[in-house]
């Protein structure tokens, strides 16, 4: 039915590792989402980015606007010229070991090779009961290639054990 959710891929890290990439992508869906619970471990000391990549292109053609909010002060901007997308919340551990952030990403039209491909997501971490930190982002591929591999690293550090990434089809 329209509007339905296929789960293709679901990956859980076992150890520390650079890099996860989502491979063979099926090309029979409308759009795809990205569920995550994730901690990265590097020299951060609140929430890291995650950055998300496309058919591992590493070009300066990427784009983002974001919102920022910590529960007493909020910040928003745009990037142009960057080497991928973002969603935040994945936790540094050196600074809280047991928090990881959770986040969901939209990855729209991602097989339309007559426009870009456009992403959105909301992501957030608690810092155990002392604040936390929660996103919107949007981006933009600007590419008119179909999304056959997503290729998903912390912007700073590496991706931490029992960080878990699940891919979705939407029909």
């Amino acid at each position: 039915a329209v509007g339905s959710m296929d789960a293709i891929y679901s990956v859980t890290i076992a150890s520390q590792q650079d890099t996860m990439d989502l491979l063979n992508i099926p090309q029979t869906y409308t759009h795809l989402q990205i569920r995550y619970i994730a901690q990265c471990v590097s020299s951060a000391t609140a929430q890291e980015n995650l950055a998300f990549r496309f058919n591992f292109d590493t070009g300066s053609n990427y784009t983002r606007h974001y919102l920022d909010g910590n529960g007493t002060s909020a910040t928003s901007g745009a990037n142009t010229g960057v080497t991928q997308v973002y969603a935040t919340a994945g936790q540094t551990s050196s600074t809280y070991p047991s928090s990881f952030g959770i986040g969901i990403m939209d990855i729209l039209d991602y097989t339309n090779t007559n426009k870009y491909t456009t992403t959105r997501a909301l992501s957030g971490v608690d810092f155990n009961g002392v604040g936390g930190a929660i996103q919107l982002t949007s981006g933009l591929w600007l590419n008119t290639a179909a999304v056959t591999s997503i290729n998903i690293r912390a912007l700073d550090g590496r991706l931490a054990p029992y960080s878990s990434f699940t891919l979705y089809g939407i029909k």
